[in-house]
C-alpha cells in the first residue's frame, strides 16, 4: 500500500512536520501589529497581485488584503492555511486566499504573476535555498520586486536568541542540513539570487525591526513559544531527555525578560531585529 500523499510530503520536506506541530498561531497573535506595520511601509496599493511566502495565517498577507491588494498566501503547515482562511472570513475579506504549498517548488503559478513577492520569515527556512529564489524570482514580474525578512544568525536580539539557546540542547542536524539563518546573511542572499541571474547592485538591504506584543508577561511568553512553536517544542522534548529542561527554561526566561521593553512586567514588548532584503527583478 502506498503512503498516502501528505506522508509523503512531510518524508520530503520535513519543514512541514516542524511547522504543523504546535500551533504558531499563538505565536503569530503577538506579531500582528509588527505584521500590518510593515506592509504600510511597501508601497502596497489597490489592485496590485501580491504573493505571500510561508504567509503562516496571514500576519502580512491580511493587511495587504486590506489595502486593497490581490493577496495569494502559500504555507506549509495545513493548521496555518486553515487558521488563515478562517481569519480570512471572519474579516469579510475578498480578493485574498491562503492554500499549501511549498516554497521550493510553486507548482501551478505562473511565471511572472506578481506585482510583489513577499516573504516575512518564511522561505527562510525551507529547504533547498536555491530552488526558493528561483521560484521567487521565476513568479515575480520583470520590474517588480521581492521582498524578504530573514532573522540574522548571531543577532544579539530576541529570536536569533531563541533559535541558539534551542539548538544547544538538540541533536545536530542531519547530514546536508542548510541552516535557514543563512538568509540573513547579505553574501549568501546575493549568491543564490545571483544564480538566477539577479545582480548584485538589484538587492538591497536595511536592518529594520519586528516587535512581538502581548497583554501578557515574557515568562508566558516563554510559555507560548514552549508549548506551540515547533523548534521550541523539539528543544524542549530533547532536553527532557537529558534532564535539561530547567535550564532551557531558565535561559529563556532570562532572555526574554531581558529583552522586554514594555515598562511593565505584566505586559511584553520585545523588538527582534531582521535582514530586510528587497531584489528588484
Amino acid at each position: 500500500m502506498s503512503e498516502p500523499a501528505s506522508a509523503q510530503q512531510t518524508a520530503a520536506n520535513p519543514n512541514k512536520a516542524l511547522w504543523e506541530k504546535g500551533d504558531f498561531t499563538r505565536i503569530s497573535e503577538t506579531m500582528r501589529e509588527s505584521g500590518a506595520a510593515l506592509i504600510d511601509k511597501l508601497g502596497i496599493n489597490s489592485g496590485m497581485n501580491v504573493l505571500d511566502l510561508g504567509c503562516g495565517d496571514g500576519t502580512t498577507a491580511i493587511p495587504a488584503a486590506r489595502l486593497g491588494a490581490k493577496v495569494l498566501g502559500v504555507d506549509i503547515a495545513r493548521n496555518l492555511v486553515a487558521a488563515g482562511n478562517k481569519r480570512i472570513q471572519e474579516e469579510g475579506l475578498t480578493g485574498i486566499s491562503i492554500r499549501e504549498g511549498d516554497a521550493t517548488n510553486l507548482e501551478g503559478i505562473d511565471d511572472e504573476s506578481f506585482d510583489l513577492v513577499i516573504s516575512i520569515f518564511g522561505a527562510m527556512f525551507a529547504p533547498k535555498p536555491f530552488d526558493v529564489a528561483k521560484e521567487m524570482v521565476r513568479v515575480t514580474r520583470h520590474g517588480s520586486q521581492i521582498i524578504m525578512g530573514n532573522w540574522i544568525p548571531g543577532d544579539p536580539t530576541l529570536v536569533a536568541q531563541i533559535l541558539k539557546i534551542s539548538s544547544a540542547y538538540t541533536p545536530p542536524p542531519p547530514e546536508g542540513f542548510v541552516s535557514p539563518m543563512l538568509w540573513g546573511i547579505e553574501d549568501h542572499v546575493k549568491e543564490r539570487f545571483g544564480k538566477t541571474g539577479i545582480p548584485p547592485e538589484k538587492i538591497s538591504f536595511v536592518k529594520d525591526t519586528y516587535t512581538f506584543n502581548a497583554p501578557f508577561s515574557p515568562s508566558a511568553l516563554v510559555e507560548r513559544f514552549k508549548n506551540y512553536y515547533g523548534p521550541t517544542m523539539n528543544a524542549f522534548e530533547a532536553a527532557e531527555k537529558s534532564g535539561k529542561s530547567a535550564e532551557l527554561q531558565h535561559e529563556l526566561e532570562e532572555l526574554f525578560n531581558r529583552e522586554n521593553r514594555s515598562g511593565d512586567s505584566g505586559s511584553t514588548s520585545i523588538p527582534a531585529t531582521f535582514l530586510r532584503v528587497t531584489v528588484a527583478c
